[in-house]
């Protein structure tokens, strides 16, 4: 499975502005409501499904890293969405440091192994530092997206 059969390329920034977590999460389902990824009647759904996901435990991994994610009948396929914050925020990360990658998996509610194979694969990814450092200091929507696919087909 590579990052690109799921990621949304229109759900990508290198410029997140949120300041907190619920906030980060709204600004990229607004992302893929905006890319076609999810209908604009679903957004708050959407976003309370991420939400509810949070409360069990925070997604943000360690490393600068978090993958928000969450299952929900309003997709049909798994879709992704990728954002950098510049300044940082604060996920209630395990190290207890601000995130600054942030790579957003939605899935359909009945595709357990889809969602599992996504979230390993984006995880392997972003264990690698060049690759983190990297993405965090690429200027634009573009420079993530041919960062992305590079790893993805160095790395399958």
């Amino acid at each position: 499975m590579k990052i690109k059969d799921f990621l949304s390329l229109d759900a990508v920034t290198s410029d997140l502005k949120a300041r907190n977590k619920e906030e980060l999460i709204e600004e990229l389902v607004s992302l893929l409501v905006s890319s076609g990824s999810i209908e604009k009647k679903y957004k708050s759904k959407v976003v309370e499904v991420i939400m509810a996901r949070e409360a069990l435990g925070s997604t943000a991994i360690g490393q600068g890293i978090a993958i928000p994610h969450g299952k929900s009948d309003s997709v049909s396929q798994l879709v992704a969405g990728l954002g950098v914050s510049k300044k940082g925020v604060s996920f209630d990360s395990l190290d207890g440091e601000p995130a600054y990658i942030f790579f957003i998996l939605i899935a359909p509610q009945d595709s357990a192994g889809p969602h599992l194979k996504a979230l390993a694969r984006v995880s392997r990814l972003l264990k690698d530092k060049y690759f983190r450092d990297s993405l965090k200091s690429v200027k634009d929507h573009k420079g993530i997206i041919e960062l992305v696919s590079q790893e993805d087909d160095r790395n399958t």
